[in-house]
């Protein structure tokens, strides 16, 4: 942690703390909130959340202030439990004003050869952090590993079972299919012998990244993959109120269907007022739990944690 924050103070980051308990916890559609209550001194209740992520926070400083920021989180997702998931963990999160991608990919991967030894063992994985990280478009990845021209199958779940010579199961959807193929065939073949930056998502899982204005079809997205774990996910972010508001409508529609009976909040009319003012930024999720991992050797999750209960 002292190394990382020396890293990024260094590059003029500043560190930032955001609250925990919050009306809006997120939006992504899978992720289960802790919920709570706060009561005020005359007897008013009002419902919070545990924020899955400080991102929506952390956006309206940038937004305020045009500066680049940082924060180790601790964050909470209920219903997780793996060796690589714990229900609460810490995220580093750091956001970078006038800051392409492809300069986030080479500051992540500074970062990562700063704090980490040059050579780190995962599972049955060797990861060489000397040489230059991989750099995997989506497309490319899928082409590569699955034997699939994806893009031209975006929201045609059978086109794409069929291209990938599997069936489709019972009411799978084109999302569906994509992670799965994504779990079994791609991210089993990347981050093994050297860190893979998986890059231009499908525009379809752009989540709150902006769509490159070169190719629509695609989103500024990249997840970072080593010795077998999921470190890292960042977005040439969306600054655009509109198209933000049209997103999360989806998928707030998209969590009523697939859980009904889930808990609902607001939406964070503050973020989207603040978009405008928002300078063009890329930010950036990283799991620091499994970054400590690679760093000790630890096999799971719960042994870089300090558990209660």
């Amino acid at each position: 942690m002292r190394g990382v924050r020396a890293f990024l103070e260094s590059r003029g980051c500043m560190e930032v703390e955001t609250p925990c308990a919050v009306s809006t916890p997120g939006e992504e559609v899978h992720l289960l909130p802790f919920q709570t209550e706060r009561e005020t001194p005359d007897g008013q209740r009002q419902t919070l959340f545990l924020h899955t992520s400080p991102e929506f926070a952390m956006k309206r400083i940038v937004a305020a202030t045009g500066s680049a920021l940082f924060q180790f989180a601790r964050v909470w997702r209920n219903g997780e439990a793996s060796a690589t998931h714990a229900p609460e963990f810490t995220m580093l999160e750091w956001y970078r004003p006038g800051m392409a991608l492809t300069d986030l990919m080479d500051e992540t991967e500074a970062l990562l050869k700063a704090v980490l030894p040059p050579t780190v063992q995962h599972s049955t994985c060797t990861v060489d952090l000397s040489q230059p990280f991989e750099r995997l478009s989506m497309e490319e990845a899928f082409r590569r590993h699955a034997g699939v021209d994806l893009l031209p199958t975006q929201g045609n779940a059978q086109a794409l079972a069929q291209a990938a010579g599997c069936p489709l199961r019972k009411d799978e959807q084109w999302e569906d299919l994509f992670f799965r193929l994504l779990l079994e065939r791609i991210e089993p073949a990347i981050g093994q012998t050297r860190p893979t930056f998986l890059t231009h998502w499908p525009a379809s899982q752009a989540a709150l990244a902006r769509k490159d204005p070169t190719d629509p079809r695609v989103a500024l997205r990249f997840e970072l993959y080593a010795a077998g774990m999921e470190l890292a996910n960042a977005f040439e972010e969306l600054t655009d109120p509109v198209e933000q508001r049209q997103r999360f409508g989806q998928d707030r529609a998209e969590r009523q269907q697939l859980y009904p009976t889930r808990p609902t909040w607001p939406v964070d009319e503050k973020l989207l007022q603040a978009l405008p003012q928002m300078p063009p930024c890329s930010g950036i999720a990283l799991g620091f739990d499994r970054l400590v991992m690679l760093a000790s050797g630890a096999r799971r999750i719960q042994d870089v944690l300090w558990i209660q209960d």
